[in-house]
């Protein structure tokens, strides 16, 4: 049986195919090893148990010993009864320390029967650590299963008050939380006030700052794993590069387009079943087919959670929808309640400039395509939806997609349809009318990335892929003669950075009396297609 693309965490069974993040590993080893307390709290799918059960095998190996216990699947009641917690955490020692203090399997046992309350608990856990003299280490995974009750954020108060303690009593050398808030949210969701915001149950916690996405380098190890096993070949630093592209390093989705070339693009280009055959060889093509298909998923749980808590967060759909659509660019502000609750969800993050951004282009595409799809649904009548079916119009002989043709195409259909709209409409929809009128044209054998770009003009580039052509069309707001002189010579940038001799440009025009103009220009030699509406 072949090896699986599960990378999601740090360390997987011989079973999967791994990427190198050995540093990763060893920057979390190095926090437990000074005796921190910390929470990784990363989104749904980020390896977050794959790690804790990698960090336990580390320190089993290096003579610690290891609680690895989680919260998953205990039930609601323990915590909402101080007796049953205090005992159940003990029984949850119980059940694992086969692992590493099978010694102290009876005492644990024993002590879950006797333990009544969290004095007792903090007494216990005493004794515990008295009883080895190895370093005891705590991990508690899926710890946002008690996030909704007072009593485990009194728990963490015990721990707290303990750690500070430690120079008289034993306890803990090590505890690590696991799950999608840190202390400070969980908190939040219990009490939303500012006493709540600034007085930490757990404030002895440090940042855990350690990255876990995936370098570019580390996914190119996994490809060389799966190359020499499977004999397959590639270039593999061109493939990396383009998986990091388009996923930014988030695991599961780096893992997901492998497994889609894998298991559906490469059999079938090979003319070789689903689960079958040898596989010869990954093209750049063939990451670029899986990223149309993981986006044509319907049943793709980490999607869903995107657009559900897009859908829960009216605040945040609000500003997700100015940054990929409207392509207006913010500054990252951690102090944001709105953008923390993105970055928090694994939606938003903090570009290198530090700009606020999608946190990868996939999830860019995926809310683009549902904020379309739900805008053109609601906004278009009758009359106006049979310029968006008529698609045969727009290619090449050469499997191209004619440009210029489809920005003629929609200057005419705006100003037929649209040119005695109210000027806010047009403001606030015209790009989403061309994103609308786009879809049907790339379906099947196209897609685009939107690109929004710091400028005077509010730019978005629309990056469009087409069979093997690439295309680039810019939209931006007319702000006079001088803005626009310099936004062709930022498009001839861009052409430059893609290796382009051809733009195109798509000027939304708000003044009262529009010319509908379009022509032809030369800039730095890069001809350039420009249309106004």
């Amino acid at each position: 049986m072949a090896k699986d693309f599960n990378i999601t965490g740090l360390c997987l069974p011989k079973e999967h195919y791994m990427a190198d993040v050995s540093h990763q590993l060893a920057e979390t080893t190095e926090l437990i090893e000074k005796g921190k307390y910390f929470t990784i709290n990363r989104p749904r799918q980020y390896g977050k148990t794959t790690t804790l059960y990698t960090l336990m095998d580390r320190l089993i190996a290096d003579n610690y010993i290891v609680f690895n216990i989680s919260f998953e699947g205990i039930g609601d009641l323990i915590f909402n009864d101080e007796v049953l917690f205090s005992g159940g955490f003990f029984r949850l020692l119980t059940r694992v320390a086969d692992d590493s203090a099978s010694e102290l399997k009876d005492f644990l046992a024993e002590k879950a029967l006797l333990i009544q309350n969290l004095e007792g608990l903090g007494e216990a856990i005493t004794e515990l650590c008295a009883k080895t003299e190895k370093k005891v280490v705590v991990l508690i995974d899926e710890v946002d299963k008690s996030s909704n009750n007072q009593l485990f954020l009194n728990f963490l108060a015990m721990l707290r008050n303990k750690y500070l303690d430690r120079s008289r009593k034993r306890t803990f050398h090590s505890v690590v939380l696991a799950g999608l808030h840190d202390v400070k949210s969980l908190k939040l969701k219990l009490r939303p006030d500012e006493e709540a915001q600034y007085n930490s149950p757990w404030n002895i916690a440090i940042p855990y700052k350690v990255d876990m996405n995936l370098s570019a380098k580390s996914i190119k190890s996994m490809l060389e794993d799966y190359m020499q096993e499977q004999n397959v070949s590639m270039n593999a630093d061109l493939i990396s590069e383009r998986l990091f592209y388009l996923t930014s390093g988030y695991p599961y989705l780096v893992s997901h387009l492998c497994k889609i070339m894998a298991e559906e693009i490469i059999p079938t280009k090979m003319g070789q079943p689903a689960n079958g055959g040898t596989v010869k060889e990954w093209t750049e093509a063939d990451v670029n087919k899986a990223f149309q298909l993981i986006l044509r998923e319907r049943h793709n749980t980490n999607f869903d959670t995107v657009v559900k808590n897009l859908n829960e967060y009216p605040q945040l759909y609000k500003l997700v929808y100015a940054m990929v659509i409207d392509g207006q660019v913010f500054p990252y502000d951690n102090h944001d309640k709105t953008i923390d609750l993105g970055v928090l969800h694994g939606i938003l993050s903090r570009s290198k400039t530090d700009a606020l951004m999608i946190q990868n282009r996939i999830y860019r595409e995926l809310i683009a395509n549902m904020m379309i799809s739900e805008w053109r649904t609601g906004n278009l009548d009758d009359k106006s939806t049979d310029v968006f079916d008529v698609v045969s119009q727009y290619h090449l002989p050469n499997k191209g997609l004619d440009m210029q043709k489809v920005l003629e195409r929609f200057q005419a259909f705006m100003k037929k349809e649209y040119s005695n709209k109210d000027r806010t409409f047009l403001e606030r929809d015209g790009r989403m009318l061309f994103l609308a009128f786009m879809r049907p044209i790339l379906n099947g054998v196209g897609y685009d990335f939107k690109e929004p770009q710091i400028s005077e003009e509010k730019r978005l580039d629309v990056v469009i892929t087409y069979h093997q052509h690439l295309y680039v069309a810019e939209l931006k707001i007319w702000y006079g003669e001088e803005a626009h002189q310099k936004g062709l010579a930022q498009l001839v940038d861009y052409l430059d950075l893609l290796g382009l001799d051809t733009g195109y440009l798509l000027i939304f025009d708000h003044n009262k009396k529009k010319t509908w103009k379009k022509d032809w220009v030369t800039v730095h030699g890069k001809r350039i297609f420009w249309a106004k509406v």
